[in-house]
C-alpha cells in the first residue's frame, strides 16, 4: 500500500519590515545614489575641462587658423567611435570654450561640486567674465537647477543687482570674497528692478492689492527676491510713543543674518519715504534684533524712482535699498536696453563721484 503523501506546508511569509527601518534604509540608498551621482558628475566636468585645456594647448602651439577645425573634426571622429556620442565635434568645442572661460582648475574643481556640465555649458558662452563668475558663484551658493539658471539669465539677474553697477575692480573683490568665504553682501542680494509678473496685477490696483498678491504668491516672490529670504510678518505693528505704525512686509535673510523690512509704494519714490523707513529700522534694531544678528536692512519697493533723487539722499549709509518693481516682463530687447542704460548711468555717477572725491583730497594735500 503506497505511503500517504505528506501534507504540503507553505513557507512562512517574510515579516514586513517595521516602517521606520524601511524608511531609514531607503534614505541610506537614495543618499548614497545622490552622492555617487554627484561624484560622477564632478569627475566628468573636470574631465571635460582637462580635455578642453589639452586641445586648446595643442591648437595654440600650432598657430594655424585652419588647424583647429581640422584637428577637432578628426579627434571627434575617433573619440566618438571609441567612447560614444559624448565627444561630438560640437561638444569638443564646448570643452575648449569651457577651458577658455574658466582657466583655473581650482575654481572649476570647487564649482563642480554643485554645478553640472549643463550648467557650465550655459554659463561659458556669456561674453562678460564678471557675468560668468557671478552666475557660477550664485548657482553654487543657491544650488540652482539648470532651468532656474536659465530663467535667471533670461531675466538678466546680474544686470539687476546692485553689484553690476559698480566699477569692475569692486565687482571682482566681492565675487572673490563670495568664492573664498561664501560672503554675501547686500549688493549681491538686492536687485533693481524686481519683476513681479507672476502677481497677475492689471490696470489699476492699490498698495494693499500688491501686498495681498505677494502673500498669495509668496513662494514665487521669495524666488524673485533670492534664496535665503524667509517671510516673517505682514503689517508688522510698531508702537512709537502713542502712535501705531505698520510695516508692509518683514523678512529675514539667513546668510546676511539680518531682518529686511519691505515697504510698498504705488507711486514714485519720495524723500519722505527715507525718513519713514529709517523710523522702521530704528524700531526693529531696538526691539526686534536678536543677539548675533546684524543691523536690519530696508527695501522700499516703488513703481518708479529718480536716480539722482535717490543718490543725493545717500541711502546706503542708512541701510536702505530703493528698487522699482515691474508687474510685466518687458520683451528681451527692450529689457536689455533699459538695464544696460541703467548700468552705464550708475557707473558714470560713481566715476564722477570718485573724481570729485579725488579733487577734494588733492586740495587738502596742497
Amino acid at each position: 500500500m503506497p505511503a500517504k503523501p505528506k501534507p504540503r506546508t507553505l513557507a512562512p511569509k517574510p515579516a514586513a519590515p517595521a516602517a521606520p527601518l524601511l524608511a531609514e534604509v531607503r534614505d541610506l540608498i537614495l543618499t548614497a545614489r545622490e552622492a555617487v551621482a554627484r561624484t560622477v558628475n564632478a569627475g566628468l566636468t573636470l574631465l571635460y575641462w582637462e580635455i578642453g585645456t589639452r586641445i586648446r594647448r595643442d591648437i595654440l602651439e600650432e598657430k594655424r587658423a585652419d588647424y583647429g577645425e581640422k584637428i577637432v573634426h578628426a579627434l571627434s571622429a575617433q573619440l566618438e567611435a571609441e567612447f560614444g556620442p559624448g565627444f561630438t565635434k560640437r561638444n569638443l568645442f564646448n570643452m575648449m570654450r569651457f577651458a577658455e572661460a574658466f582657466s583655473e582648475r581650482e575654481i572649476v574643481h570647487a564649482l563642480s561640486a554643485k554645478l553640472g556640465w549643463t550648467h557650465f555649458r550655459r554659463i561659458i558662452y556669456l561674453d562678460d567674465p564678471l557675468q560668468r563668475d557671478f552666475y557660477a558663484e550664485m548657482c553654487r551658493m543657491e544650488n540652482w537647477s539648470t532651468r532656474t539658471l536659465e530663467q535667471k539669465i533670461k531675466s538678466m539677474l546680474y544686470e539687476r543687482t546692485a553689484i553690476s553697477k559698480k566699477p569692475d575692480k569692486l565687482i571682482k573683490q566681492e565675487l572673490a570674497a563670495l568664492r573664498s568665504e561664501d560672503k554675501l553682501t547686500p549688493d549681491l542680494v538686492f536687485r533693481d528692478p524686481y519683476i513681479l509678473d507672476f502677481l497677475g496685477l492689471k490696470d489699476t490696483y492699490a498698495e494693499k492689492d500688491v501686498e495681498t498678491a505677494i502673500l498669495r504668491e509668496v513662494e514665487s516672490f521669495i524666488l524673485e527676491l533670492g534664496i535665503g529670504f524667509a517671510f516673517l510678518e505682514r503689517q508688522k505693528r510698531m508702537q512709537i510713543d502713542a502712535r501705531d505704525y505698520y510695516l508692509d512686509l518683514l523678512f529675514y535673510h539667513r546668510k546676511l543674518k539680518r531682518l529686511v523690512a519691505i515697504d510698498l509704494k504705488l507711486g514714485d519714490f519720495e524723500a519722505a519715504d527715507k525718513g519713514q523707513m529709517e523710523l522702521y529700522l530704528g524700531w526693529l534694531k531696538r526691539h526686534a534684533v536678536e543677539p548675533g544678528e546684524e543691523a536690519p536692512l530696508g527695501m522700499i519697493l516703488c513703481a518708479g524712482k529718480n536716480d539722482e533723487h535717490v543718490e543725493l539722499l545717500e541711502l546706503a549709509s542708512s541701510g536702505i535699498h530703493v528698487a522699482t518693481y515691474w508687474t510685466q516682463l518687458l520683451p528681451k530687447k527692450q529689457l536689455e536696453r533699459k538695464l544696460h542704460q541703467a548700468v552705464v548711468r550708475a557707473r558714470q555717477r560713481l566715476t564722477l563721484s570718485d573724481g570729485k572725491a579725488g579733487r577734494k583730497t588733492t586740495r587738502k594735500a596742497q
